[in-house]
C-alpha cells in the first residue's frame, strides 16, 4: 500500500518557511539587541545589547500574552523574518550568549545584518510569485540564491559584508519588478513614493497600482481604500485605519506593517499574511 502523503505546499509558502520567526529556536535576540525608548511603543528605556527586564532565563518573554496591555505594543509588531533562529542555530551553532558569553558581542552585531538579508529574501521570494514580472524571474532567482548564500557566511564574513550595497542592488531589481506589476493598472497611477501622508484623509481612495514605497501613512484614514497592486514596501502604516480596505493584491506588504495598523473583519489582506489578532 502506498504511503499517505501530505498535500504539497505552494512553492511561495515553502520558500517562506525559513523566513517566519521561530522563537522557540532563537535566543531572544530581538529582546536584547535593539535599543528602545520610553514611548507609545515601549514602556521603558532599554540600551542596545541589554536584555529586556521582562526576558526570563529560558529566553521567553514574561509578559508575552500581555505586551500591549503592559505598554509594549512595539514588541508585537517586530518581525525578524527568521533571522533570529538562523543566527542562533546555524551561524553560532546553538551556542547561546548566556552560556557562552564570549559570543554575545559578535552575535548581537551579526543579528541585524542577518535580519536585513532575511527581509530581502522575503521580498525576493514574493517577487518570484508575481507573474507580470516573469521577464525578471531569472535575475530575481539569482539574487535570491546570492542572498541566501550570504546568510550562511561565518560571523566574521557577515560583519565585513557591505549589506547596504547589497540592499541597493536588490532594491533596484525589486523596483523594476514593481513597475512591471503595476503596469497592469490602466488608469493614471499615483506616485507617492516617500510622501508625507501622516493623518491623510484617504477614505475610499482608489490607490490601485500606486507607488507608496516608503510613504509615511502614520494615522492615515484608509478605510475602504483600494490598495490592490499598490507597492507598499517600506510604507509606515503605524496607526493607519485599514478598516474595510482591500490589500489582497498589494505588493511587498509585510506582516509587521499590518500588525502596526488598525483593521477589522472587512479588511482584506494578501493570502501570505494574516489579520492581526488585535483587529
Amino acid at each position: 500500500m502506498s504511503e499517505k502523503r501530505e498535500p504539497a505546499q505552494p512553492a511561495s509558502e515553502e520558500g517562506r518557511r525559513g523566513l517566519r520567526a521561530d522563537c522557540e529556536s532563537c535566543f531572544a535576540l530581538c529582546c536584547v539587541v535593539p535599543a528602545f525608548s520610553a514611548s507609545a511603543d515601549f514602556a521603558i528605556n532599554k540600551d542596545a545589547g541589554q536584555a529586556c527586564p521582562n526576558l526570563r532565563s529560558d529566553f521567553r518573554c514574561g509578559i508575552h500574552t500581555r505586551l500591549r496591555q503592559q505598554g509594549f505594543p512595539g514588541c508585537t509588531v517586530y518581525d525578524c523574518f527568521g533571522a533570529g533562529q538562523k543566527v542562533s542555530q546555524i551561524t553560532f551553532g546553538g551556542h547561546d550568549w548566556r552560556r557562552a558569553p564570549r559570543t554575545a558581542k559578535q552575535m548581537f552585531e551579526v543579528f541585524p545584518i542577518m535580519r536585513d538579508l532575511h527581509e530581502l529574501l522575503w521580498y525576493l521570494t514574493e517577487a518570484l510569485t508575481l507573474q507580470p514580472a516573469r521577464p525578471l524571474h531569472g535575475e530575481l532567482g539569482l539574487a535570491l540564491e546570492e542572498t541566501e548564500r550570504l546568510t550562511h557566511n561565518s560571523p566574521d564574513a557577515l560583519m565585513a559584508l557591505d549589506v547596504e550595497a547589497h540592499r541597493r542592488d536588490v532594491n533596484a531589481l525589486l523596483l523594476r519588478t514593481s513597475e512591471l506589476v503595476r503596469a497592469g493598472v490602466r488608469h493614471k497611477k499615483k506616485d507617492r513614493r516617500g510622501a508625507d501622508l501622516i493623518g491623510a484623509r484617504l477614505k475610499g481612495a482608489d490607490l490601485r497600482g500606486a507607488n507608496l514605497r516608503g510613504a509615511y501613512l502614520i494615522g492615515a484614514d484608509l478605510r475602504g481604500a483600494d490598495l490592490r497592486l499598490a507597492d507598499l514596501i517600506g510604507a509606515d502604516l503605524r496607526g493607519a485605519d485599514l478598516r474595510g480596505a482591500d490589500l489582497t493584491e498589494s505588493i511587498f506588504l509585510i506582516q509587521s506593517q499590518l500588525d502596526s495598523a488598525k483593521g477589522d473583519t472587512e479588511t482584506m489582506v494578501p493570502s501570505s499574511l494574516r489579520p492581526p489578532t488585535h483587529w
